[in-house]
């Protein structure tokens, strides 16, 4: 059996009995989201690396140069101009005057941005309307790694929303919390929670991604408060039994708790055999190796590692006791 490990094995196990967590750390609201928006501009200043011949930036140029009155014949060629792309997000809740950051990318064949000044530019949402107005200074973060991205760069507080999204979140008769990672038992949970601390029928499980809230009456227009109030509840969450192991880097990642049923293998130099009689331990002595069945699936990784076992050896015991049926959860290969 090899001695060496040379790949990397990171066993990471979770269970039930592990601290509770804070509501607003499991859930999204309904409506509280951040929403994507995009625009195309210039970004002029350029040390001789912008797209020079490219035709949609010469003929955005023209156009641009038409809007200020300078109705030019010819089409404009410079290496000092590249074509971007601006994205942002729009936070939730974001009011006319907000700031926020933007990204620019080049879209053409400019080699850099760096000492760029990203020209007006109008960010659209997905109904073509304009929320936000961009423009400022574009940084590529440092020499060294700004030269490796150069294409790519950020404006911290870039734009300017213009356009709010009409939320009325205060008026809500009802919320709707929608599980990060879906679990039935963690869907359950929380509405046990809220309604015990609620002191009423409020929350209602729909199913393992969704728990639906009425606004009790005391809190009409102030839910505000009472998301103050419940995303601070503590929920205990559920997860399920896998594993997830990724076979370019031997990395291993197991969450929940891994059962295993009495079985008896066989790897390379190594007999495992889990539960079952003891009396067969002492029949192989130095050849079989005996855990008690209530063994965890960590006390069984380190077990294994202390005799010598390497990630590839683990990968192939737990495919082995997964067709078997001895391991009770999934695997997943990535």
């Amino acid at each position: 059996m090899k001695q060496a490990i040379t790949l990397l094995l990171l066993l990471a196990t979770i269970n039930s009995f592990a601290g509770p967590s804070r509501l607003k750390d499991l859930v999204s609201v309904k409506g509280v989201r951040e929403n994507p928006i995009i625009g195309y501009g210039l970004v002029i200043g350029l040390n001789g690396t912008g797209d020079g011949g490219a035709e949609i930036t010469n003929t955005s140029l023209k156009k641009m140069f038409k809007k200020l009155g300078l109705n030019l014949k010819r089409e404009i060629t410079s290496k000092n101009v590249a074509s971007v792309i601006v994205t942002a997000k729009l936070p939730p809740f974001a009011r006319v005057g907000q700031k926020i950051g933007i990204t620019v990318s080049a879209i053409g064949d400019s080699s850099s941005l760096a000492g760029g000044t990203l020209l007006v530019t109008p960010l659209k949402g997905g109904d073509s309307k304009i929320y936000a107005i961009a423009n400022g200074a574009v940084s590529i973060g440092g020499l060294d790694k700004g030269s490796k991205f150069a294409t790519t760069g950020l404006i911290p507080g870039g734009a300017t929303v213009e356009k709010e999204l009409q939320v009325n979140f205060h008026k809500k008769n009802s919320l709707r919390f929608s599980l990060n990672n879906p679990d039935f038992t963690t869907a359950a949970r929380i509405e046990k929670t809220i309604n015990q601390e609620l002191g009423g029928k409020y929350a209602s499980a729909k199913d393992s991604t969704t728990v639906d809230l009425m606004i009790p009456v005391h809190y009409q227009r102030k839910v505000v408060e009472l998301m103050a109030i419940i995303e601070n509840f503590k929920v205990y969450t559920d997860t399920i039994a896998k594993i997830v192991i990724n076979e370019r880097t031997g990395t291993i990642v197991a969450g929940g708790e891994m059962a295993l049923k009495s079985v008896a293998i066989s790897h390379g130099d190594l007999t495992i055999q889990i539960g079952g009689d003891k009396a067969q331990k002492d029949a192989k002595p130095g050849s079989l190796y005996f855990v008690e069945e209530k063994t965890t699936l960590k006390d069984l990784v380190e077990s294994l590692n202390a005799f010598g076992a390497t990630p590839e050896d683990l990968i192939s015991i737990f495919q082995a006791l997964k067709r078997n049926g001895a391991l009770i959860g999934e695997i997943e290969m990535i």
